[in-house]
């Protein structure tokens, strides 16, 4: 993801393409990306995402194993049909593998692995730029958070013998059929995922006056990446139809398979709440989808606070966006409001 002078791309392009991933048509998964650093930005997004993927896939494990109580062999058959149809990717792939790996003694290797997470600090970059640009990247953010919480695990476990959840009933319904909703809850959250991702993309492009290829960028994932996904080819398609589309949800092909997902990602959402299993990255890429659609949120009210504690002002709905309202709430106070700021 090479970014910085395009006169010096286009000596360095037959080196860095010649060595690098190929895809099934022979194209490089390298290009030019665009000035001053955004090649490295990109690469953040990347990785940011990246940490989505895994704590999805982690979650889905979590409920065939505590809920559904499926072994590992079971597990790892039903990554291996997934990695056949839309999940097709790198790390289903991956997953799998771990999933059938044994020590010496005849042990399954994940089963002897602390669940104790590390991270390097790319997923949280992605997610300062996020607050920064003012821009949502909330399951790349649970992720991170997600791996710290892990991380605490002796508080985690001296917690575990105090604090109390509901009571967890063995599952009794359609193990298929709820498999097949772990598998769609995952594949409309990844949706969410690279939706997010690119708008961070593009409100950085706008902030630094980047020249982004966006289906480009989708391209150069295909192959040699973490994130390598089947679907990264229908971003491409999507950028091909809108340059300028705003979020990969408003894309019809992504708009239909969520439409297609959402039964059954909300059957696992509601299933894993109402028996205790903590589910970050499924459960806020669904509030994410449910915020995105909705033409009214309650922030009205935030801005009525906002404004009787701090004269912070709001907008009017019966007025043109733009123009700015203080409202003394008590009677006591004065006209004076502050001035209005936006991340």
């Amino acid at each position: 993801m090479p970014g910085g002078s395009k006169a010096a791309w286009e000596h360095l392009k037959p080196i860095f393409q010649k060595i690098a991933a190929k895809v099934e048509d022979g194209s490089p998964c390298c290009d030019y990306v665009g000035p001053a650093g955004s090649g490295h930005f990109v690469k953040m997004v990347h990785n940011g995402i990246e940490y989505g993927d895994m704590q999805l896939i982690s979650e889905a494990y979590y409920l065939m194993k505590r809920y559904l109580g499926l072994s590992n062999e079971e597990i790892a058959a039903t990554f291996e049909e997934w990695n056949k149809g839309d999940l097709d990717s790198y790390l289903i792939e991956i997953t799998r593998d771990i999933f059938r790996k044994k020590d010496e003694s005849g042990a399954y290797v994940l089963d002897l692995i602390v669940d104790a997470a590390g991270q390097k600090g790319t997923g949280k970059w992605t997610v300062v730029n996020g607050l920064d640009l003012g821009s949502p990247v909330t399951l790349i953010s649970e992720a991170v958070f997600a791996r710290t919480l892990s991380s605490q695990k002796e508080h985690r476990v001296a917690a575990s013998k105090i604090l109390s959840g509901p009571e967890t009933k063995p599952f009794s319904g359609d193990r298929n059929q709820f498999l097949n909703d772990i598998r769609d809850s995952i594949y409309a959250s990844k949706i969410v995922s690279y939706a997010q991702g690119y708008v961070l993309m593009s409100q950085a492009a706008r902030e630094f006056k980047w020249e982004l290829n966006y289906g480009g960028i989708a391209l150069m994932w295909r192959g040699g990446c973490i994130i390598r996904s089947k679907f990264l080819g229908k971003i491409k398609e999507a950028f091909d139809k809108n340059h300028d589309l705003e979020n990969l949800l408003l894309d019809d092909f992504f708009k239909t398979k969520i439409h297609a997902a959402q039964a059954g990602w909300r059957r696992v959402s509601a299933a894993a709440v109402l028996n205790g299993y903590p589910i970050p990255a499924l459960s806020t890429a669904l509030a994410y989808y449910d915020g995105v659609r909705q033409a009214v949120l309650p922030a009205n009210l935030i801005q009525a606070q906002r404004d009787y504690f701090g004269a912070h002002t709001y907008e009017r709905v019966d007025k043109p966006r733009g123009q700015f309202f203080h409202t003394n709430w008590t009677g006591h106070g004065g006209t004076t409001s502050s001035t209005t700021y936006t991340v």
